[in-house]
Formats: structure tokens, C-alpha cells, sequence
């Protein structure tokens, strides 16, 4: 068994920690709040910084907000980069930008440590399951020795390329999913005010071309109302910024990527920051003036 460090317990990174404690790791964890007691009945070590768990694991993982926040738990006082010594791993799953993510690992690499950036996908029904999606840049050394790791928490582990690239991934997935609830909710939105019944419609679209697991998942929710995260309007915001600045600094254009940016800008303006991200449905409700479920005149 391996030595793992864990920082940032959150709705993603506590029930990922629990697949390594449940499969007998000795895990180092820290977080800014308490960690979970579930993951020290299951014989997680509690630290009192992010450079003790560094100094105590082999493979340092980190599931945490944003670039900053990354950022200043690598490089901080009593920051991880303070814990390191050679030959250890570090392993960030936050979704952030990829220019800088190329920034850090060339500052873990001078440390004599390597580096990978595995951002995920599938949200805290994929973390709770052990089924997420992890994109992987850096080495294919790196990847070899991470990947039984990473085995315990997803099942579709691509290495896409080098430091950098598993975040560009996340980044084309987020444009994906974001494009495809939009889509979903102008569908049944439409179908909803014809006067169509929107649980019907979704269930016939579901066995056609249309099919998708938005439709399945985020189709339901917008049908049943149900806007608990799930994974919230902010976070998915900050991924949708991540790609629109990215794409600026190359010169692409991102047309419906900006547009869906703004229906969730318009979530936020009415409250929405920690709804879950298929409540971008309410935004175009609020433009039709006639919400899902609702009966049509």
C-alpha cells in the first residue's frame, strides 16, 4: 500500500479520499475546514498543513476550487512545494487553467518531483461511485505508477498528452456539457410552452439521435425541479471563464460557449450561484415568461 496525501475534502475530493482509505492506503488529509469524520473512522490521517502532508505521502493529491486556491496551496507558507522532497508525486484534480497548470509543474519538476494535472469529470454521483472520467497530462512514467491509484476512483483514465493537456481536456468537456444543457432546456422549454407534457417528451427523445446523459440526468431535474448540486452555477462559470479567456489568447471564437456563459450569468444575477448547473433552464424560463411544468395558456 502507498503512502497518499489528500488536500481539499470537499463534494468531490472527501468521497474520492474514501476510495483510497477504503482500499487500505495510508492517506495523510487536510483541508480548510474539518476533515470529514468518515474519512478518519476509516483511518485517515489528519494533518495540520498542506506541507506535513506532503512530507509524510509519496503521491500528493489536490481537489480544490480554482486556480488560486491551487496555486496558493502548492507554493504558500507550509504550502505542499514546502513538503516535497525528490522523487515524490504530485497529482492536482481541480479544474483550472491550463497555462498555468503548465507554470506549476515546471516548479514541482525543479523540486525534483513530478507532476500531473488529472482534472475529472462526472460530478459527486461519479466521485461517490468510484465511475469519473480523469483526464491526465504529463508523463506516461507518471501515469503508469498514478494510474492503479486512479483506478479507485473513475473508470475512463485517458493520458491526453503533457502537462497542460488534461486540463485543456476538462476545459472541451465543460464547453460540451454546458452547450448540451442549453440545449436541453430550449428543447423542453419549447415543448413545455406548445403544450407538450415535458416529462413525455423527454422520455421519447431519450430512445432517438437526441439521447444524451444530459437529457437523462439534467433533462429530469429541469422536469422535476430539482436544483440541488450536483455540481453548481459558480464552478461551472468559472470552467466556462477558463475557456473563453483561453480561447481569446489563441484567437478562436466561442460563440454558444459565451452564450451559455451569460444565461448562467443571468442564473447568478437572480440568486442561482450554488444552483446545480441545469438550473440554466430558469433563465430561459425567465425570457419566456412560462416555466417547465407549468400549464400552457
Amino acid at each position: 500500500m502507498s503512502k497518499i496525501g489528500f488536500v481539499g475534502l470537499g463534494i468531490m475530493g472527501a468521497p474520492m479520499a474514501l476510495h483510497l482509505c477504503n482500499a487500505g492506503h495510508e492517506m495523510y488529509l487536510q483541508t480548510r475546514s474539518a476533515v470529514p469524520a468518515g474519512l478518519v473512522s476509516a483511518g485517515g490521517i489528519v494533518c495540520a498543513t498542506a506541507q506535513e502532508v506532503a512530507q509524510q505521502a509519496d503521491i500528493i493529491f489536490l481537489m480544490l476550487p480554482d486556480t488560486p486556491d491551487v496555486a496558493q496551496v502548492l507554493f504558500a507558507d507550509k504550502g505542499i512545494a514546502a513538503g516535497l522532497s525528490a522523487g515524490k508525486v504530485v497529482v492536482d484534480m481541480s479544474s483550472i487553467s491550463p497555462i498555468e497548470t503548465k507554470a506549476f509543474a515546471k516548479k514541482i519538476n525543479a523540486l525534483g518531483c513530478d507532476y500531473l494535472d488529472a482534472p475529472v469529470s462526472g460530478g459527486e454521483v461519479g466521485a461517490k461511485n468510484a465511475t469519473l472520467s480523469i483526464m491526465v497530462g504529463g508523463s506516461e512514467a507518471t501515469f503508469e505508477r498514478v494510474k492503479p491509484v486512479f483506478e479507485l476512483m473513475g473508470k475512463n483514465i485517458t493520458l491526453v498528452g503533457g502537462n497542460g493537456d488534461g486540463q485543456t481536456a476538462k476545459v472541451a468537456n465543460q464547453i460540451i456539457v454546458a452547450l448540451n444543457i442549453e440545449a436541453v432546456a430550449e428543447a423542453l422549454l419549447f415543448a413545455a410552452k406548445a403544450g407538450a407534457d415535458p416529462a413525455r417528451v423527454r422520455q421519447a427523445l431519450m430512445g432517438g439521435f437526441a439521447a444524451s446523459r444530459i437529457l437523462e440526468v439534467h433533462g429530469e431535474r429541469m422536469v422535476k425541479r430539482t436544483f440541488d448540486p450536483g455540481f453548481r452555477i459558480a464552478l461551472h462559470q468559472k470552467d466556462l471563464n477558463l475557456a473563453l479567456s483561453s480561447a481569446r489568447a489563441l484567437g478562436v471564437s466561442l460563440p454558444n460557449t459565451a452564450t451559455a456563459q451569460e444565461l448562467f450569468n443571468s442564473c447568478v444575477a437572480h440568486g442561482g450561484a450554488a444552483w446545480d448547473h441545469s438550473g440554466m433552464v430558469k433563465a430561459l424560463e425567465k425570457m419566456a415568461n412560462f416555466e417547465i411544468g407549468q400549464k400552457a395558456s
